[in-house]
């Protein structure tokens, strides 16, 4: 074998490492003068800094470090994060020997931890993060990535209990999926109590609430996924919950399909919506979420209504396209390709979606990063080294399942039931330019087809091999297994698969699947999962000041062909087609036995009509399921307020209800008569109580009378202004002909951006209309107009430092805006037309205003910034491409902004505040929320 590496990295890819999956010194106190640390450089309760350095000097608890940066930083040990290594070098040979310690003999051991560390030498084979973490480290991390728990007793013992159950899961660093099924429907006959049900999604948000908890306590955060059947009577609930802000936050949301629903939408038949009758004998015993067993049994189903299944499609359509969820998972299809179909059905995946599991699932992940196996010699596939790399692989995940800590003991026996595994792929976008294929045209699907049938006929012989020395799987049965839809595909093209499992066994249930690998690409340095390239170009402020930076193989090519633009071939997510995102999906799923993380990225004109066009091919092709990401989609909601009167009657609407177009914050008036303020970014009752709730506790004092009063009606314009956090939509409404009040929309409802965004324009609504001090708004440019963070768009004079420098600069535009129209009432009605009142103009201004942004979106393609250093990508994905490939200079990355020109990108405009940096990077795709600055992900 060749010499082995230590892997040495630097920049981004190295703190990934040392926070994420080095060997952790239980005691940072140990620190001595030359260790690898990490040290809190910003110790920040929401936006702590780590950076890498080495400690140059000790007395007593103060360290000395010098970073990565050259910056000296001393602190006390206890500010340090100190592992035990520091290279990948390291960890790989501890990996190959926990993993090779489960053979049965020494020289067994001893061959496979030489072979399991040649392939993860390079990062040939790079196992999940769990894998890395915890393997030969901790007795008490799992080293599995996906978890699904039964679906909760319909009881509140039960759901507790799957609730304690989801908790310690998460606790140790695994991702969760529950089907709600089980659960009845609202309003549904409890009669043990005399009441009835509040409903499977209000139980949901139970486990999303909780889940939140989880992600703020320890390093690993908690991850979801809720999933519902398609029969089930809180269907329509479940669907659109996610435009109810602050319901279900904590969560993956994604419906269940069955054949005979898509048959029923193509032939526009009605569709019941039906659940046990929960007044049955047996009800509490045999219940299980199962509606086919329940129905088997002979019991009876209560119908709660009838629907046109075109309806509730098209719900599912209009709120993927507005809001990215909830995904799609053609279930009935998923069991019917599934090897476990005949012992143990899958009922829900893992919050990402890329792995279905029955209930008690359990499996663990790795990646083959297939941009090492380019043979520069013959311009292809180093095919012999794939092949040998993906059979050690087999061999190493199916030891993670002997040399796991199980903390359930259905886990464990589900498991070793089944062994079930997952091996993936990283870096197919890198090869393919390298190979000069251009991702999602004809000629790379059938690339596609014939790299994938490759490693899943290689992976499945290696389980044969496994299986003629160690045993098959207990729950292996040859006919059945053989008669799967995927391993009649597989042995359709590949007769020796299964003459080689009739006569060998085979070792594991399952052996593939397409996860998302963010955070560990990012490590890496070459693109994640199977997705394409987000963007290749980027800009990068330090302190050597703004610089054009390339992605390194972008940056490999245009150093050898100078001043020339980047080949067709080099294409990135967005300028793919959503079509050619599905086709190269249904690509690779035909060879995946498990499923794939993978968002069809759409821009931000794509219609619903394209959107049911989308989801209905994915079917069509054979996905077991899809997931949509229009850029710039967000949730929206019309906002409500209520506020108590105070002799405690009825609740009545504040003034000015409902005259927001949709999705915008509102400031309400303060009411002089009542002598209280009622405000509402969201639902009342969120987070501590209704709102009115919230004003009683507080005492209340007589307004100022300098406080102006806001008319039932104010006319107003709406600006549009790109800014570091996404297209800003800001109201300005006029009162007694200057600026009284000041709405901000930035970012998807729910997240930080839009909470900040949101105080900022109530705070400038109530300076504006309090008192009469001079110009206002003028003083209000001068104190917000230049606030910058850690980046900004365009240049000049249209350059934008924040948010705040956003408002500044529509103040101005609207006052200039003004001063034009005075003496010219026809131009002023025309420009500033009073806002809408119903939901159905604000839905329609919704929906054009995306459709403009393109245009603008187009425009300001070579200036947008944004805070991912490889552009930034879509919801249900992990990001950092770009990233990876700026750590690899070594440098820094803290603010960035990407263009592909000649290429028609349209970069991502959804970012929110990333609680580990603080900088505005966190990014959707794939079922997780990453940063692509720090490597943080919340999945």
């Amino acid at each position: 074998m060749a010499e082995l590496q230590t892997g040495a990295l630097s920049g981004l890819s190295e703190k990934i490492f040392l926070d994420r999956y080095a060997w952790k010194a239980s005691d940072p106190g140990e620190a001595k003068l030359g260790d690898t640390v990490l040290v809190l450089t910003k110790d920040d309760p929401k936006f702590p800094t780590k950076e890498a350095g080495e400690v140059i000097a000790r007395v007593g608890k103060q360290v000395t470090v010098k970073t990565r940066s050259g910056q000296t930083v001393t602190t006390d040990t206890d500010k340090l994060t100190l592992t035990r290594e520091q290279t990948p070098g390291q960890m790989w040979d501890r990996l190959a020997r926990a993993m090779a310690d489960v053979e049965e003999t020494e020289p067994l051991q001893q061959q496979w931890a030489e072979r399991f560390r040649y392939i993860l030498d390079d990062w040939k084979l790079v196992p999940g993060g769990r894998i890395a973490a915890g393997a030969g480290a901790s007795d008490e991390l799992t080293l599995f990535n996906c978890y699904v728990l039964p679906s909760p007793h319909d009881s509140r013992g039960g759901i507790l209990s799957t609730l304690s159950e989801m908790t310690e899961i998460m606790a140790r660093g695994g991702g969760v999926g529950i089907n709600l099924s089980s659960l009845r429907p609202k309003r549904a006959t409890v009669a043990g109590v005399n009441g009835s049900s509040s409903g499977s999604v209000s139980w949901g948000g139970l486990f999303s609430y909780t889940t939140g908890l989880i992600e703020q306590g320890g390093s690993r955060r908690g991850a979801l996924m809720l999933m519902l059947n398609d029969w089930h009577p809180d269907l329509e609930d479940f669907i659109t919950v996610k435009q109810k802000m602050g319901e279900v936050t904590n969560a993956n949301l994604s419906v269940c399909l069955s054949n005979a629903f898509m048959r029923a939408v193509k032939e526009d038949l009605e569709w019941e919506l039906v659940f046990p009758d929960t007044r049955d004998p047996d009800y509490d015993r045999l219940w299980q979420g199962d509606l086919q067993a329940w129905r088997k049994l002979g019991k009876p189903v209560q119908s709660y209504r009838k629907l046109r299944a075109r309806d509730i499609w098209h719900t599912i359509i209009e709120s993927a396209w507005r809001s990215a969820e909830p995904g799609v998972v053609f279930m009935e299809h998923y069991n019917e390709m599934s090897n476990s179909y005949y012992y143990n059905p899958i009922i829900c995946t893992n919050p990402c979606g890329e792995q279905g599991l029955p209930a008690w699932g359990v499996c663990n992940l790795s990646a083959i990063n297939l941009s090492r196996f380019y043979d520069e010699a013959t311009h292809d596939v180093d095919w012999p080294e794939l092949a040998k790399v993906t059979k050690w692989a087999v061999r190493f995940l199916d030891n993670v399942i002997d040399a796991t800590p199980y903390h359930f003991p259905e886990n464990e026996a589900n498991q070793k039931r089944e062994r079930r595994v997952g091996l993936g792929t990283m870096g197919l976008a890198e090869l393919m330019i390298r190979l000069g294929i251009r991702y999602g045209d004809e000629a790379s699907l059938a690339f596609l087809d014939r790299l994938y049938a490759f490693i899943a006929r290689e992976a499945y012989l290696a389980s044969t091999e496994i299986a003629a020395e160690k045993g098959s799987f207990p729950a292996f049965k040859p006919e059945p297994f053989l008669k799967s839809g995927f391993m009649r595909e597989l042995t359709g093209v590949y007769p020796e698969v299964g003459e080689a499992v009739r006569s060998r066994g085979i070792r594991n249930v399952t052996l593939i699947t397409q996860a998302p690998t963010g955070s560990t690409g990012t490590m890496v340095g070459t693109s994640t999962g199977i997705e394409p390239y987000f963007a290749f170009e980027y800009y990068r402020q330090s302190r050597l000041g703004y610089d054009r930076q390339l992605v390194p193989i972008a940056q490999q090519w245009q150093d050898a062909h100078p001043g020339e633009e980047l080949p067709p071939y080099f294409v990135t997510a967005m300028q793919l087609t959503a079509e050619e995102h599905i086709r190269a999906q249904a690509a690779i799923q035909r060879w995946v036995d498990s499923s794939i993380s993978k968002t069809a990225n759409a821009p931000a004109d794509f219609t619903i009509e394209d959107t049911k066009r989308l989801y209905e091919l994915a079917f069509e092709l054979g996905c077991k399921g899809v997931t949509i990401y229009r850029d710039g989609s967000r949730d929206v909601q019309v906002l409500s307020t209520a506020s108590k009167e105070k002799d405690g009657e009825a609740e009545s609407k504040s003034e000015g209800e409902g005259e927001q177009p949709e999705g915008q914050s509102e400031v309400q008036p303060l009411d002089e008569s009542a002598g209280e303020a009622e405000q509402t970014g969201g639902v009342v009752g969120e987070a501590g109580g209704a709102s009115g709730d919230r004003l009683a506790a507080v005492p209340q004092t007589p307004i100022d009378k300098q406080y102006k009063r806001r008319p039932q009606v104010l006319r107003g314009a709406t600006y549009k202004v790109n800014t570091p956090f996404g297209m800003a939509y800001i109201t300005i409404n006029d009162l007694d002909g200057t600026p009284g009040e000041i709405f901000l929309n930035v970012g998807k409802a729910g997240s930080d951006v839009f909470a900040m965004a949101e105080a900022l324009g109530r705070v400038c609504s109530l300076f504006l209309r309090y008192g009469d001090h001079g110009s206002k708004a003028q003083l209000l440019i001068k104190h917000l107009k230049g606030i910058g963070g850690t980046g900004a768009i365009g240049f000049g004079a249209a350059r934008v430092e924040s948010i705040a420098d956003a408002v500044a600069k529509a103040i101005e535009q609207h006052l200039a805006a003004a001063e034009e129209v005075l003496g010219e009432p026809q131009r002023f009605e025309a420009a500033y037309a009073p806002q809408p009142a119903a939901h159905e103009e604000a839905a329609a201004i919704e929906e054009a205003a995306m459709r403009e942004e393109v245009a603008m979106d187009q425009e300001t393609a070579s200036s947008r910034s944004v805070y991912a250093p490889g552009g930034v990508v879509a919801d249900r994905e992990t990001a950092g491409e770009g990233a990876a490939s700026a750590s690899a200079t070594g440098k820094e990355t803290s603010q960035v902004s990407t263009a592909s020109p000649g290429h028609g990108q349209l970069p991502y405009s959804s970012t929110d505040l990333c609680p580990s940096c603080g900088s505005a990077s966190l990014i959707n795709t794939e079922g997780c929320k990453t940063c692509a600055s720090c490597g943080y992900s919340r999945c």
